[in-house]
């Protein structure tokens, strides 16, 4: 690495976390303490692969004094993707050395840190990396339990929006569709489900990697509606992981919401411009229209009302550690040949310890790792326990089996054949 340049950059990609200032501030402080400058970098990597060094300024304590605290990103955030074609790496690292930046902060998910291992590994030991793990669903590959920032703010104020959707549902008596942020993984549904007490909750991880039918999904909905009913309840919510709509098939998916399928620079659907939630409401809707209930439902999707709010004080203790973390890795000596570009800075145990970027990796895909909830853990089960669905004791118990029957209007073996498949 040139050692006449001592000048740190941060940028932040990916969708917005709780917690991202407090990471920056801490990141200001470190480097200014050890007298190094920070330059800020606008809009991730957009601008640098643009060719543009005018929206990178300095950072002074002075910039950073008061916004641990603070929700959203004083840096802004884009999902540009600088690894789509070799021009746009080039630019990327030709930026950073005229910027005459020879560390990099990079601030986000599972693509941001694919970038900035692709911006370290090819600018020939010119921009050393270290990648502070963001994302509210908590789906990369940390060890063990270790969430990643901004998740649990987002579980946090998620179950508060639930709560107050669960008090309108036993108000005005009827079903809320509520479909939650979480593009691969089921953390954040299920942590807010499960805090909140939702009387069901799904996520992708259920399903198998084959593409599912929509009516698959509704089912599953359908039978815990009727359960519900046999309880004396008509009201309740259903929290479901936007991920689950990857699970379907794309050309099904593509017809009911009545749009092509759009696709961000990393090659994800736009889950954020699909209906998600409006066509699951619709599609149980026409279930019950087929028995001659006219169904009142509320669909509601939370996702970003969740990304900017204030991080909440285990967000802003853990994101200052990360910081510190990510200042003390670039300044150090590499522990091991395969961080010499750099890697990823985690915390476990209450100390800091940092992953090489080719350990994220899939060796299949070449792409990040994703942590998926794990169904056989402890964690799930006591979640699906306290949740309203259809059980195999439901239609083994022939008395059972009749009465949820004659709530949907079948024969039981009619309601046993249309929900064996997902007891």
């Amino acid at each position: 690495m040139n050692g006449a340049r001592k000048r740190i950059g941060i940028l932040v990609g990916g969708g917005p976390a709780p917690g991202i200032n407090s990471a920056i501030s801490a990141c200001v402080l470190e480097a200014v303490n050890n007298g190094i400058e920070v330059m800020g970098i606008w809009d991730g990597f957009s601008q640098l692969m643009q060719g543009r060094k005018d929206r990178a300024r300095l950072l002074t304590m002075t910039d950073i004094a008061t916004i641990h605290a603070e929700g959203g990103s004083i840096l802004r955030t884009s999902r540009a993707n600088p690894t789509t074609n070799p021009e746009n790496l080039a630019t990327t690292i030709r930026m950073l050395r005229e910027l005459e930046v020879s560390y990099l902060v990079s601030i986000g998910g599972e693509d941001t840190a694919l970038s900035a291992a692709e911006v370290a590994r090819n600018s020939g030991g010119d921009v050393r990396v270290a990648h502070i793990p963001k994302t509210i669903d908590n789906d990369l590959p940390l060890p063990g339990s270790i969430p990643t920032f901004g998740y649990e703010t987002a579980r946090h104020v998620g179950t508060q929006l639930v709560l107050n959707l669960m008090e309108d549902s036993r108000t005005t008596n009827r079903w809320f569709v509520v479909v939650v942020m979480g593009r691969k993984a089921g953390h954040l549904a299920l942590g807010i489900g499960k805090a909140a007490g939702a009387a069901l909750t799904l996520i992708p991880e259920e399903f198998s990697d084959e593409p599912i039918g929509i009516d698959d999904l509704v089912k599953v909905i359908e039978g815990a509606m009727i359960k519900r009913k046999l309880s004396g309840r008509d009201d309740g919510v259903a929290v479901i992981a936007e991920g689950v709509a990857e699970r379907l098939d794309p050309e099904e998916l593509a017809r009911l919401a009545g749009v092509n399928i759009a696709r961000d620079p990393h090659g994800h659907i736009r889950l954020g411009e699909i209906p998600v939630a409006a066509i699951i409401r619709r599609e149980v809707q026409k279930k019950f229209a087929a028995s001659g209930v006219d169904l009142g439902m509320v669909d509601v999707t939370v996702g970003y009302e969740l990304r900017c709010a204030p991080p909440t004080p285990f967000d802003i203790d853990y994101t200052r550690t990360l910081g510190y973390g990510a200042i003390q890795f670039l300044l150090s000596e590499p522990s091991n040949e395969k961080l010499t570009h750099g890697g990823l800075v985690f915390m476990e145990d209450g100390n800091l310890s940092a992953m090489p970027f080719e350990d994220m990796r899939d060796d299949a895909t070449g792409k990040t790792r994703i942590r998926v909830v794990d169904t056989a853990s402890q964690y799930y089960k006591v979640a699906r326990e306290y949740m309203t669905r259809l059980e195999s004791d439901d239609l083994d118990n022939s008395e059972k089996l009749a009465k949820l029957a004659a709530i949907s209007q079948q024969t039981s073996a009619e309601f046993k054949k249309r929900f064996a498949s997902v007891v």
